[in-house]
């Protein structure tokens, strides 16, 4: 499970924010907590926030920490890490990335801090027993190692670049459990979605679907409590090699002889109503493949029992499905412990008592700058637990909304 995220200088994020999925003091819906290594965690958390406020570059700096540990293990000599610092800060003030986990049922806290392009500070520790254990410092390219690891790493100490995690190259290249479970976390863990990855996951879902019947009767079933009219989904996977005819002609000999050795998939999938059927990806509307290419990936994500962020969630969904959806993640006990963070600009999932003030999270631009502030309705005075929040937000009293000026009629009027 994710406890906290806190980074700063990526995108729009200048001075450190900070975002949590441990439960505060208020004690309201305390049975939809998950209650582990003594410690009471949400199981679901919304942002809102004004176009252009950050709410996206909080999942965007997320998603870029998964992949720098997935992939900076194989980084070429020389080569920079690419990430986006503040516009008026720039690569040469550190950008950092903080993260506390917990995995195996164990508590973690790691954080790397980049500079120049490079790895600047790099820390893992352990929590067993809620006793803090350090597995590794480091700092440039100099590392340290706890005093139950000394030794462990000694195969990264001639492998390790400047634009190498020690996190990944330990991974790799140790025995140690408590990296590997780390990276386990981020690599497969905890996912981001975007609405332009959809293409790739309907491709996924259907294929999972595919190979697993369990999960291809539980789509069907929240497909159906969704109101959706689905009754089955019948698909269809044609494995093959690539043609030789099929390449486009100016590739050359060695590329062609490259790709010939991959294969293509062809997909069909028929959703069967009650009187017809229709072709998933001929006939369907942009909102059915959207919502099963999700639910496959919720449902994957409650039995794994994962981290799923989502931005916009609401793209394409119409309210009473999304508000189904969230309903259905946030009362239903599992036997998982899953996780669902998304952004959204839907206000009336804050009119369903479905959450808890320290669920609601905001962002918003401040004036000075313009860089991302990030805030929990539970750090908000004077806001009482019994509330209508959606109208407390829409009448502006969280923050976090647009201020629009409407000078369009004297524009268009010449005036």
């Amino acid at each position: 499970m994710l406890l906290e995220f806190a980074c700063s200088n990526h995108r729009s994020i200048r001075e450190e924010i900070l975002f949590s999925m441990m439960a505060g003091t208020d004690t309201t819906d305390e049975d939809r907590l998950y209650e582990t290594a003594g410690l009471k965690v949400l199981k679901s958390a919304v942002i809102y926030g004004a176009n252009g406020s950050g709410k996206s570059n909080l999942l965007d700096a997320i998603s870029f920490l998964c992949r720098l540990v997935a992939e900076s293990g194989t980084n070429l000599p020389g080569k920079d890490i690419r990430q986006q610092p503040f516009k008026l800060d720039g690569a040469g003030r550190e950008s950092t990335y903080k993260v506390q986990l917990l995995a195996k049922g164990v508590r973690y806290a790691y954080g790397v801090s980049l500079k120049e392009m490079r790895v600047a500070e790099e820390y893992l520790y352990c929590f067993p027993n809620n006793r803090r254990t350090k597995v590794f410092e480091r700092s440039g390219d100099v590392y340290t190692a706890g005093s139950r690891f000394r030794g462990k790493f000694s195969a990264c100490k001639a492998e390790l670049a400047p634009n190498q995690l020690l996190l990944s190259c330990a991974a790799q290249r140790s025995t140690v459990q408590e990296v590997k479970d780390v990276f386990t976390f981020f690599c497969q863990d905890l996912f981001v979605y975007a609405p332009a990855q959809h293409d790739g996951l309907l491709r996924y879902s259907l294929c999972r679907m595919w190979e697993d019947p369990a999960l291809h009767a539980a789509v069907i079933v929240l497909l159906g409590s969704l109101g959706t009219g689905i009754k089955d989904i019948d698909i269809s996977i044609n494995r093959e090699k690539l043609a030789s005819q099929k390449l486009p002609s100016f590739l050359s000999e060695a590329q062609r002889f490259f790709l010939l050795g991959d294969t293509e998939e062809l997909i069909t999938a028929k959703v069967k109503y009650d009187r017809f059927e229709t072709d998933l990806m001929q006939e369907e509307s942009a909102g059915i493949t959207k919502l099963l290419a999700f639910v496959c990936l919720l449902i994957d994500t409650i039995i794994g029992g994962r981290v799923l962020f989502c931005d916009s969630l609401e793209s394409d969904f119409h309210p009473s499905l999304l508000r189904g959806l969230v309903k259905q993640f946030e009362t239903v006990n599992f036997e998982t412990f899953p996780q669902m963070i998304f952004t959204t600009h839907e206000t009336e999932l804050l009119n369903l008592d479905l959450f808890r003030r320290d669920q609601i999270w905001f962002t918003e631009l401040r004036k000075e700058d313009r860089s991302t502030d990030l805030y929990s309705l539970i750090a908000i005075k004077n806001v009482r637990k019994e509330e209508n929040f959606e109208r407390g937000y829409l009448a502006g009293k969280y923050g976090a909304i647009p201020v629009v000026n409407l000078h369009l009629g004297k524009i268009v009027c010449g005036q």
